[in-house]
């Protein structure tokens, strides 16, 4: 496919910049494929959609406050560090992208909460990125601490707003367990504990991988041919354990949902030849456009995308592309909320 075929016009104040009071708040649109029908529901409705022994899968990632402030040496000029993933622990080495990214070059220091943590410039990485050896002489799970006590939570610049101490809550599924994504599992924001509570008193099971979903979900393709497109990886850790749960409700003919597009890709990046999922414990660049044919989950959760975006592929390649963009269509017209902060979509 073309990314073209991906545009659609997205009016701006459908993209909230703060989350609903309550998580499940939201609305959902339901998708049928096979009735090709859309319905229009509150959140709290999902539960009317699924029976005892139906499967969730979630990941249970858990964001870090990744974005910090510090000083060039000499200049004192303002740098932003968005710190991307620890490269070692015992050498304090960091991968991180650094803004404006023209000031810093191989050598420079960079000063954190007036000269509390220095950090050196050891080498370039992208246009932007950096990797950052810190000078800290201690123990490493100390130092931890202290650089992401420094830190902000993360949440997308395009909300163009000053991070709050609320957002380290907000910008957080309630499910949360390792620590290591710089970007939320959007879809997962919006189970709140109540719901999750009556979903197991109706015998609904849960199931967890761990994706730690990254930037590149975020990053403009820039190829016209999507099979051209090459994404960034991501750590992905699927236990013995949560596996034996999606295939056991594989087995007995259940529906199984993907609680967001980390989920697909976790779940996709690890099946075995007769379509069960493996354990796994490595990286994935998996990259899910249309046509795919899904072998884990049956139906997904997720929240509606920007315009031409990777994650707005994978839920058309997931829903049907022509229904989709039908659906995307309903959406602006019935002024549904896009993005981090928006409403629901389930896939059934």
């Amino acid at each position: 496919m073309k990314l073209s075929q991906f545009r659609f016009t997205l009016p701006k104040e459908l993209i909230p910049h703060t989350p609903y009071e309550n998580r499940d708040d939201s609305r959902l649109m339901v998708l049928n494929r096979k009735k090709k029908t859309i319905e229009h529901k509150k959140f709290t409705d999902i539960i009317d959609y699924f029976d005892e022994g139906d499967t969730f899968i979630l990941n249970n990632t858990k964001v870090f406050p990744a974005r910090l402030w510090s000083e060039k040496e000499k200049t004192n000029a303002k740098i932003e560090v968005f710190l991307l993933r620890e490269l070692n622990k015992e050498c304090y080495l960091w991968d991180a992208l650094v803004d404006p990214a023209r000031k810093i070059r191989i050598g420079n220091k960079l000063f954190f909460a007036n000269g509390q943590l220095v950090a050196e410039v050891i080498d370039n990485t992208t246009n932007r990125g950096r990797t950052l050896r810190f000078l800290y002489d201690g123990d490493p799970d100390e130092f931890r601490k202290i650089l992401l006590g420094m830190g902000e939570a993360p949440i997308p610049k395009f909300h163009d707003r000053p991070s709050t101490p609320e957002d380290m809550e907000r910008y957080q599924t309630i499910y949360a367990k390792h620590e290591g994504a710089v970007v939320v599992p959007m879809a997962g924001l919006h189970f709140s504990r109540i719901l999750m509570k009556k979903m197991e008193l109706k015998g609904i099971n849960f199931a967890e991988i761990t994706l730690h979903s990254g930037l590149g979900n975020f990053r403009v393709i820039e190829v016209e041919d999507l099979s051209k497109h090459k994404t960034d990886s991501e750590e992905l850790i699927i236990t013995a354990e949560e596996a034996d749960k999606v295939n056991r409700a594989k087995d007995q003919g259940k529906k199984i949902c993907a609680v967001g597009t980390t989920v697909i890709k976790g779940t996709e990046s690890s099946v075995a030849v007769a379509g069960y999922l493996k354990p796994y414990n490595g990286w994935t660049n998996i990259f899910i456009y249309p046509p795919y044919n899904f072998h884990v989950a049956n139906c997904m959760v997720t929240n509606f995308h920007f315009p031409q975006s990777s994650i707005m592929m994978i839920v058309a390649a997931f829903a049907g592309y022509d229904f989709l963009m039908e659906a995307y269509r309903e959406a602006v017209k019935e002024k549904y909320k896009f993005f981090t902060f928006g409403d629901a979509m389930l896939i059934i």
